[in-house]
């Protein structure tokens, strides 16, 4: 990598989300000079907007999720409010059998998972009801809070000397001879001699010029966020289709589709107005906790999260432009964000993960995609 200079640097993360921070703080960790580029404040989309959940055992990222998310305030040196275990409450039978195979397979892969029934999970839940059929404790994953993740590495990152240009959206990638060398802002143009695409929904957009096709479908990602109720135990608690968490303070955060499917620009979408999908929300979170049910909702969130066609992340070093990491999370980017930075670090420098596989991850599966495929699953905007 060359040496940094005032309109450039070695590697430009484009995306300020929690995927391009995190990119960021372990490329820096490793003595990388880094220039992240946001379109607006970081984490501002899902990053910041999400449940806080931190168990996607499902990824061949997991192990490496579950190894350093205990360890991150250290690591990064601010609080995340991580808070280990988690607790799933089903309120039907098909959950309940659902939840109990979720078990089985957290077992298999040597996780501790403790299956509950309607006695020990009421317990567990002071919030819950009567309706509350059993569930599973799960010791490991937990949850933490995503606006002071956010915060967490974004001052760890300037902390390493590395840089974030806010309100900064990349409008063009300059490239040639196979590389990107450039990028264009309204701030002006910044070299680099490597490029982390992170920019969620924009990626896509940013690539297609250089021939890189990157199927995304953007759909806005809505919470619901109640006034405050007497902390539980464990305040990670899930079930009824929903994810979320109860903050410090007692508020419940909760969210969970279905999406609003949406087309949005460079600058992202110009507004986000509250949805019929509240009602929804509220629906479920007081079925879920039916003691929590008289409780009033204070406000409400709405980021934007892109989709993969199968639902996976892509995280991929290209082959032309051959110096672009690419990485879009598909609505699993908080929680897997530790193991992310680390794998995203390894392709810059390495060229390789060197602790997992990520064919599976690889762009290369959606070679054959048919052009219309958002049309073909109805991911398109309503009328």
């Amino acid at each position: 990598m060359t040496a940094a200079s005032k309109t450039g640097a070695s590697v430009v993360v484009v995306g300020g989300g929690v995927t391009g921070l995190s990119a960021a703080w372990w490329l820096a960790r490793s003595g990388v000079d880094v220039l992240v580029l946001d379109k607006g404040v970081v984490g501002w989309e899902a990053s910041g907007r999400n449940g806080g959940g931190a168990s996607h055992y499902q990824s061949p990222l997991f192990h490496e999720e579950q190894r350093l998310w205990p360890q991150m305030d250290e690591l990064l040196g601010y609080s995340t409010e991580y808070r280990r275990e988690r607790l799933i409450v089903a309120v039907t039978p098909s959950q309940l059998r659902h939840y109990e195979y979720m078990a089985d397979m957290h077992g298999e892969l040597g996780y501790r998972v403790d299956k509950l029934d309607a006695r020990q999970i009421r317990e567990a839940v002071p919030l819950a009801g009567d309706n509350a059929l059993g569930g599973i404790h799960v010791f490991f994953g937990g949850h933490a809070n995503p606006q002071r993740t956010v915060q967490a590495y974004a001052w760890a990152l300037q902390d390493l000397g590395g840089r974030i240009f806010q309100h900064a959206p990349v409008t063009r990638l300059i490239a040639g001879g196979g590389r990107v060398s450039a990028v264009e802002t309204p701030r002006g143009t910044f070299t680099c001699d490597a490029l982390v695409m992170a920019a969620g929904p924009q990626s896509g957009q940013l690539l297609e010029p250089l021939r890189v096709r990157l199927p995304l479908a953007p759909a806005r990602a809505e919470m619901i966020v109640t006034e405050p109720a007497p902390l539980m135990a464990v305040g990670g608690v899930d079930g009824n289709g929903l994810y979320g968490r109860q903050t410090l303070r007692g508020n419940l955060a909760y969210g969970g589709g279905p999406h609003e499917w949406m087309d949005v620009g460079p600058a992202g979408p110009a507004a986000r107005p509250s949805t019929p999908l509240l009602r929804n929300l509220a629906k479920r979170v007081a079925e879920l906790l039916p003691k929590a049910a008289h409780l009033r909702v204070i406000r409400s969130w709405a980021g934007v999260v892109e989709n993969t066609p199968d639902g996976r992340p892509v995280i991929d070093r290209l082959t032309s432009p051959e110096n672009v990491t690419v990485a879009t999370m598909s609505g699993v980017g908080f929680g897997l964000s530790p193991a992310t930075g680390h794998a995203i670090r390894d392709l810059v420098l390495d060229g390789a993960c060197s602790f997992t596989d990520l064919a599976k991850l690889s762009l290369a599966r959606f070679a054959d995609l048919p052009e219309d495929w958002r049309e073909a699953r109805g991911w398109t905007p309503a009328a």
